[in-house]
């Protein structure tokens, strides 16, 4: 499949990369390696407005030693391979470098990224184990600045984003002429912590969503209270799941 279509930007510093990730928001995607995002694309699974190509911004791809503690500093653009081959890591951190030389194919080792690795957070994929492992942190950065991030803390379960919804998607079927996309049901759920109350409120929002006519099988307020209770059990029924991920 070929990608939906996006604006593609490769800013040339950081600070012109963070100013456009600030100015658009979750509609923009960072790119270093591609290797996680591109199948994405092309399944259709992420449709971005932005892809942001990090991939020409200096100094993001060193391996350096911190401190004298053995503490390593990894950029966002070192790819598997320069973790394999670094002689330091060899020393200090063996596992590293035998873990990226274990990482899918040579295609890949050449291209993906340890850090775009993490934040895809595919849970198969090896190298979330090692840093949690080595109880790594992860150093967030923004225009407003720089967070750390305990990678226990870091790896959460799909669609929710330090307990909170990242994403929902709610369908209706039978309750109109059409499929009947909840959209307001969706919008009030992003971004809020999935309590009993919001779920209420959301089920609420998707009933009213919903365009039934009265016929013999009942009449339309009965089949938007219908709607109200799946919904309701539905979006429970995900949550659950998704805390059981984590």
């Amino acid at each position: 499949m070929l990608p939906a279509a996006f604006d593609y930007r490769a800013p040339a510093s950081l600070t012109e990369a963070l100013a456009i990730l600030k100015q658009h928001g979750d509609e923009a995607k960072v790119m270093a390696g591609g290797q996680s995002l591109i199948p994405l694309l092309k399944l259709r699974f992420s449709r971005p407005e932005l892809v942001v190509d990090i991939a020409r911004i200096p100094d993001l791809n060193t391996i350096k030693r911190e401190d004298a503690d053995g503490h390593f500093a990894i950029g966002a653009l070192a790819r598997h391979v320069d973790i394999e081959n670094s002689k330091e890591l060899a020393i200090a951190a063996p596992m590293l470098a035998e873990a990226a030389h274990w990482i899918a194919d040579p295609l890949v080792r050449n291209r993906g990224t340890l850090v775009g690795s993490i934040c895809h957070a595919d849970p198969a994929g090896d190298w979330g184990s090692v840093v949690l492992a080595f109880g790594a942190d992860i150093v967030a950065t923004s225009q407003s600045g720089q967070r750390v991030i305990h990678a226990q803390d870091f790896f959460q379960g799909p669609f929710l984003d330090g307990g909170k919804i990242a994403k929902a998607g709610i369908g209706l079927t039978a309750v109109g002429d059409r499929n009947i996309k909840a959209a307001d049901a969706e919008l009030y759920l992003h971004g809020k912590e999935p309590t009993d109350a919001v779920i209420a409120e959301a089920a609420r929002l998707a009933a009213e969503t919903a365009e039934p006519k009265d016929d013999a099988r009942g009449s339309a307020a009965y089949k938007k209270d219908v709607v109200r209770v799946f919904v309701q059990r539905g979006l429970k029924t995900a949550v659950g799941r998704a805390r059981e991920a984590r």
